[in-house]
């Protein structure tokens, strides 16, 4: 029983600080040094975990949004990719916070000339990184002569400084981890082809969670896993092998006793990320037979036959099934440190800017 809970307000999002410590220490031990790593911060979004990052030497970041690039130059980051091509607005949001930001060092990844032209006339000392399309078909250049000529396109710019290579793999996350050495290898033969052709150092940043095993034992690379730092349900389920602590949880009450073998909990839509089918939104440890029954924007309604131990007011622990958009859902979070509530950390990245 954690000491406290009862004061803590539903649904509320909880963070163990020591789970968290133990989930950067494996990063490093896996990357086998912080200098392989450059975290995606959309995950936690949140300065107190661009410290613990500091303090255990790590210092390159990737962000999502501009709101999670702020937050982590507040936080004392020195080198932030935002890993998201700015557009609209959003070039000189990203060219205003270099200018205010000189000794740190920015960049962003582009996949487009149209996109350097209009970085470049920000006149903003920056790096760029070309995003490359290995196969998931969502962002990025396929590598080969395209994306050669558009590294040519940077370097004749003033401003803007060709740092390397952006390479996603997120559609690889097969259970067996040799079958996704298989298809990491195959996603990157077209790139590392392309390489082959040119003798230019260049920095490349490559994949995402799933595929960290698999990149964390290529030294030409730098890792950017970002699921790491809390770890949830969805890949615990899809990628076993990967050694993570659940470090962040969904608290919530039962409000309600509808039926037999029914408990209503205060855990809607708007407290739990709901892209995935009801039974793949978030597992209780306590009642793990549960059956989803429904859920709407305030309610969750779930079926167990531990449902005669559970009073109204009791509080449930959930891990959540993909916790990087759960996160996002809400202000702050609450710590938890041997066994006993302990303080409230600010979310301040879920805004935007």
């Amino acid at each position: 029983m954690i000491a406290g809970i009862q004061s803590v307000p539903s649904p509320g999002l909880i963070v163990f600080p020591d789970r968290v410590h133990a989930n950067i220490t494996r990063m490093i031990q896996m990357a086998g040094s912080p200098d392989r790593l450059r975290p995606h911060l959309k995950t936690a979004k949140m300065p107190e975990i661009v410290a613990l990052y500091l303090d255990a030497g790590i210092y390159q970041f990737k962000c999502a949004t501009l709101s999670e690039m702020r937050m982590a130059l507040l936080a004392g980051a020195k080198d932030v990719l935002l890993a998201y091509q700015p557009l609209g607005p959003n070039v000189a949001k990203f060219a205003s916070l270099a200018k205010e930001h000189p000794k740190t060092k920015l960049s962003s990844v582009v996949d487009h000339s149209s996109a350097v032209e209009r970085l470049a006339e920000t006149e903003a000392a920056v790096g760029i990184y070309i995003d490359i399309d290995c196969g998931m078909h969502r962002t990025g250049i396929p590598a080969g002569d395209k994306a050669m000529k558009l590294a040519d396109a940077i370097r004749q710019t003033n401003n803007l400084k060709f740092e390397g290579w952006h390479v996603y793999d997120g559609h690889l996350h097969q259970t067996d981890l040799a079958d996704r050495h298989a298809a990491t290898r195959q996603a990157w033969a077209p790139f590392w082809k392309m390489l082959q052709s040119t003798s230019e150092a260049s920095t490349i940043i490559a994949g995402g969670t799933p595929t960290f095993p698999v990149h964390a034992n290529d030294p030409r690379v730098i890792c950017s896993p970002g699921t790491t730092i809390f770890w949830d349900a969805g890949y615990a389920h899809k990628v076993p092998d990967m050694p993570f602590e659940q470090a962040a949880m969904v608290l919530t009450r039962v409000i309600s006793k509808p039926g037999k073998d029914l408990l209503t909990l205060d855990l809607g839509h708007k407290a739990i990320s709901a892209e995935n089918p009801i039974e793949h939104r978030i597992v209780f440890p306590a009642i793990p037979n549960a059956v989803f029954v429904s859920q709407s924007e305030e309610h969750l309604v779930v079926q167990s036959p531990e449902a005669s131990e559970f009073a109204l007011g009791d509080t449930l622990l959930g891990v959540p099934w993909h916790i990087c958009p759960t996160v996002a859902l809400y202000d702050h979070a609450t710590t938890i440190v041997d066994d006993t509530v302990n303080n409230q950390w600010a979310i301040p990245a879920r805004q935007r800017i």
